[in-house]
């Protein structure tokens, strides 16, 4: 499972698109099969008609109406951007899950992000759409209905990151390390089906352990100068705003593009062999020496 999260926008519906894989239309209704999720109140703003379902075209407004109904709030990064998307991509070779496990995904992802609080009744408004094969996108508005910004968790690659781990192991999904990368098919189809041979397989499982150095999460060194990245645009966020926010906002997709960087390595390494436990060599006996009386020339050895 791999999260990507897309620069924030000014509209809803340039993300609902991307999440259909067409043009939002004021013809094509959305039904519960494929809105998976949503916040807590939108049950409060639909159709009167329980029968009649939401256009895309409503959808979108629905998610944009927080900008002309509250017109002061603006980001940390001082703009009006509020607008924010998120997909979650399965493993190719994942099985198909049922519409309760993309609606569990949805509402952890959502918790994690910060886009959605337990118990609060006035959270920001945001969906969950389920509409390509394998594949979630949610889509929030981060101007709440109290007239104030949602302040999303600082490192919030690594959580998400982390929280996609823990939902693949609780819904035996795999996981992009276990494999090649699913946005990179050519280099998958490299892989498949190698065979290496046995004196191969001995001189590449070393470039495995590497690869797994350079990306592991908590002692690599990409982590380390992702975290950094982090900690630098965070700081920025506090800048005037000739300075700092369009300066931070690029350092997020920096740390955005370095954690893809170590997916890519950790597939690369569960491509190659991994190196072989060596027999513990055993010390070879030795013959007994003794130390006999010396002689007239000094002390000599009897074997």
């Amino acid at each position: 499972m791999i999260i990507r999260i897309g620069p924030r926008n000014l509209s809803a519906g340039e993300a609902l698109a991307e999440a259909l894989g067409r043009p939002v239309s004021d013809h094509e209704a959305l039904t519960g099969h494929t809105v998976v999720a949503h916040w807590d109140n939108l049950d409060v703003h639909t159709p009167l008609d329980e029968g009649q379902s939401w256009t895309t075209a409503e959808f979108a407004e629905h998610l944009d109406a927080p900008h002309w109904r509250h017109p002061v709030p603006v980001s940390p990064h001082g703009d009006r951007r509020s607008i924010w998307h998120a997909d979650v991509r399965l493993h190719p070779n994942d099985r198909e899950l049922t519409r309760p496990e993309w609606t569990e995904i949805a509402h952890r992802i959502a918790r994690a992000a910060g886009i959605q609080h337990p118990g609060d009744d006035h959270g920001c408004r945001w969906i969950a759409v389920q509409a390509q094969p394998g594949r979630l996108d949610l889509i929030a508005n981060l101007i709440r209905p109290d007239d104030t910004w949602t302040a999303q968790p600082h490192r919030l690659f690594a959580l998400l990151a982390a929280e996609s781990r823990r939902i693949e192991a609780e819904l035996g999904l795999l996981s992009p390390r276990t494999g090649p990368d699913p946005q990179q098919p050519d280099q998958q189809a490299r892989f498949a089906g190698r065979r290496l041979e046995a004196g191969t397989a001995d001189a590449a499982s070393p470039f495995g352990v590497l690869l797994r150095q350079l990306a592991a999460e908590r002692t690599g060194p990409l982590s380390t100068v992702r975290g950094l990245i982090e900690h630098a645009a965070h700081r920025l966020d506090d800048l005037p705003d000739a300075y700092g926010p369009d300066i931070a906002h690029q350092l997020e997709m920096v740390a955005r593009r370095l954690y893809g960087i170590q997916e890519s390595l950790e597939s690369l390494a569960a491509a190659l062999p991994a190196p072989s436990q060596a027999p513990i060599a055993r010390p070879t006996p030795r013959a007994s020496t003794r130390i006999v009386a010396p002689g007239p020339s000094g002390p000599r050895l009897s074997r």
